[in-house]
């Protein structure tokens, strides 16, 4: 569909990057920036903001995306920084019930030391950002629905198949504004990414749960990773003779730090934005889908804590997937406190109907109003199964042994296809990854867990009405919790997918061999998949058609907001971005005033010695030493551990470096505080705030508590 292009919105989308906007709002796209360069400059930036642009030179090529977050090189051996819980899944890949890294650490002192991740971590490096919107629309230009989401897959995989003949490149098309703008996004992938060094959770995750979202801070939430190649210096699977990577280039570690009022800024990959949403997505988000994720994802979390009291072995295996359920439902009940403290649905709605009057009055009213209407019914149309899309959803994310049987049966069947016709994730581009993923369950796996989840989902799944029941599902795993229970007890004795070698065989095996496998979870997968084939086609029709007529929503949306003189950037969606501020203080409410910086006298403060608040004893006496000389803050003289910025960020952003005015490592983004979580929907600049580690924290820990000098000079800053 051809979108109108009258004057007045015309102009507006010409000047949506360049509408001057606050510091601490706007997560930009590096080409963006040379726009708010006169912004930068006056918030503090000593650098070139045109150089921001350019992804191939320093800072932004040694911003890495690492996992679902984000990292960065700092140094030229190929060592990396990121957060703690971002290489949470590494270190408790590498823990058991005899070498527990998570409770107690990690420090290689030499590279042979070096401990590999899980199979399926990766580390990509964004070398390419190009826009290529003429070349996607044309090849949709006239569909709808399915048609219009097939058009644009076709072209998708095909940019991206003659974009990965590249050796070791892993490359996507992403789109900007709802379907407005598409990229080509090229990336580096490397494999083989090994633990160098953790701190004890009692630093890495110091006051867990409790702390969470929550200002002030005192976590040591960091770990470095080291990215190795092939002898040939090229991307490879993990082996013995691996050499390091050398990248372009890495960030200079500062050896000073920020105080109040300091600009900073941040690159990262943050995850995903809905800022740009429509009223009816703002009312279905507070109304209905964070409470019920809220309480799904609370009964998965009961599963795995009660199993995990008397069974270290499996407490240690589902350690990551219970910290990412406290973290998520941590996160979505501050988002959903945070967006009815702001009455966000009456804001959101108020400001739509605004914005529906102003363009009444516009040339070309009569073809966008149309098309706006339409998001609107299918959004409605969406929300029609959204309980059973979210429970049959969580079936296969949480899960193991299941979603591998799954993904076997899937793979078995877009085998079938041309490569180029598979469906994305199951490319030849993919089985590698795959590979990987059924790997990494071995360690990640009980099967007495993985019953009770199911039972839990499955058990909601059948109080459905029937108009959201799927007869698939019902035949596979009955309608009453005592038919459900005999089944996973008979699917679970039997089946052979617990062994890797068993999982492995059957990712070789060919189409037809798997179809008609007897394994007990394979044969229910394939009574599964023609239910989940028939619910992906309807989801992608309606999908395509959003894609479609999202745009004359944006349109009108961003031309309305350059006329009220707002900020207008692309909502994230795990690209490459930045934003820039300040070291801030916090007002969180009524005669509550934060300062920015923490130090290592809150550590003691808070220190109980129970868990979450059990501060190691090495940490405790370095603390009573004092020994903070090259690392204290200056006028104070104590020894800083987090601080709080302005800087926009949400989840992905765990991990982003955070640099100063000279564009040095001042800090590592980690967190947001609990009155602005729901900046991921609506931004407010009185809340918004980032949670960052001090690297002079880093820097201490690492020189006078688990020593770590070798690594230290390897980062240009020796211990004292």
């Amino acid at each position: 569909m051809k979108r109108p292009t009258f004057t007045l919105l015309a102009a507006a989308l010409g000047l949506a990057i360049a509408i001057p906007t606050h510091a601490d709002e706007g997560m930009w796209m590096p080409s963006q920036l040379p726009s708010i360069a006169k912004p930068l400059r006056e918030a503090g930036f000593q650098g070139n903001p045109a150089e921001l642009a350019d992804l191939t030179k320093a800072p932004l090529n040694a911003v890495v995306k690492v996992g679902g977050a984000t990292g960065s090189f700092i140094s030229d051996d190929g060592l990396v920084l990121t957060n703690h819980h971002v290489a949470f899944g590494v270190i408790q890949y590498n823990s058991n019930a005899q070498r527990d890294l998570i409770q107690n650490g990690f420090v290689s002192h030499e590279r042979a030391e070096e401990l590999p991740a899980n199979p399926d971590f990766r580390l990509r490096v964004t070398t390419g950002f190009d826009k290529i919107s003429d070349k996607v629309l044309a090849a949709a230009r006239g569909k709808t629905g399915r048609a219009y989401f097939d058009a644009i897959d076709a072209i998708s995989k095909a940019t991206v198949a003659e974009c990965e003949r590249e050796s070791g490149m892993r490359c996507s098309v992403v789109n900007m504004f709802y379907g407005r703008d598409f990229y080509l996004v090229k990336q580096l992938e490397l494999r083989d990414l090994r633990l160098v060094y953790a701190p004890p959770r009692a630093i890495g995750n110091y006051g867990d749960e409790v702390d969470n979202f929550v200002w002030p801070r005192h976590a040591g939430d960091f770990t470095l990773l080291r990215a190795y190649v092939g002898p040939d210096g090229k991307p490879a699977d993990y082996a013995k003779d691996n050499v390091p990577y050398h990248p372009p280039a890495h960030l200079q570690v500062a050896r000073d730090g920020v105080k109040e009022g300091d600009f900073v800024m941040l690159a990262g990959y943050p995850g995903i934005t809905y800022r740009h949403r429509t009223a009816a997505e703002f009312a279905d988000q507070v109304q209905w889908r964070l409470p019920t994720t809220v309480e799904v994802m609370q009964q998965l979390e009961h599963v795995i804590e009660d199993t995990g009291r008397d069974d270290r072995q499996a407490a240690i295996r589902y350690a990551s997937q219970l910290q990412s359920l406290k973290n998520n439902i941590k996160r979505f009940q501050g988002e959903l406190d945070g967006l009815k403290r702001s009455d966000a649905v009456t804001v959101r709605r108020k400001d739509e109907d605004a914005m529906l009057a102003w363009l009444a009055a516009q040339p070309q009213a009569s073809t966008l109003r149309p098309q706006i209407d339409q998001v609107g019914q299918l959004i409605a149309a969406g929300n029609a199964t959204r309980e059973r899309d979210l429970l049959l959803g969580m079936m296969q994310t949480q899960t193991q042994l299941l979603r591998s049987a799954i993904v076997l049966q899937r793979l078995a069947h877009e085998r079938g296809r041309p490569d180029a016709q598979r469906e994305a994730g199951y490319q030849l581009r993919d089985e590698e990854l795959i590979a990987g993923t059924l790997r990494q369950v071995q360690r990640r796996y009980d099967p007495a867990v993985e019953r009770r989840l199911l039972t839990a989902l499955l058990t909601r799944y059948q109080k459905l009405p029937d108009t959201q029941r799927v007869p698939e599902f019902d035949a596979a795993f009955g309608r009453t919790p005592e038919a459900l229970s005999h089944k996973l007890e008979q699917v679970y004795g039997a089946t052979q997918l617990g062994d890797e070698a068993a999982r492995l065989g059957w990712l070789k095996a060919d189409p037809a061999t798997v179809a008609k496998s007897d394994d007990a979870l394979l044969v229910v997968a394939a009574q599964l998949q023609p239910a989940l084939l028939r619910m992906e086609d309807e989801r992608k029709s309606r999908e395509g058609d959003l894609l479609r007529l999202r745009p004359g929503y944006m349109d009108a949306l961003i031309a309305y907001r350059q006329k009220q003189g707002r900020a207008v950037y692309p909502d994230a969606n795990a690209t490459l971005r930045v934003s820039y501020g300040k070291v801030t203080p916090l007002k969180a409410r009524d005669a509550v005033t934060y300062e920015p910086l923490t130090t290592t006298a809150g550590i003691v403060e808070k220190n109980t010695g129970a868990v979450p608040f059990d501060a190691p004893k090495p940490l405790l006496d370095a603390i009573a030493k004092g020994d903070y000389e090259g690392y204290a803050e200056a006028k104070t003289q104590q020894m800083p551990v987090d601080f709080l910025s302005n800087l926009d960020t949400t989840g992905g952003n765990s991990g982003s470096p955070v640099l100063n005015a000279k564009g040095e490592l001042v800090g590592l983004n980690f967190d947001s505080n609990w009155e602005a979580v729901s900046a991921s929907w609506m931004f407010d600049p009185r809340y918004k705030r980032a949670i960052h580690v001090d690297l002079r924290y880093m820097r201490w820990l690492m020189d006078k508590v688990y020593t770590a000098p070798q690594l230290l000079k390897e980062m240009g800053v020796p211990a004292r």
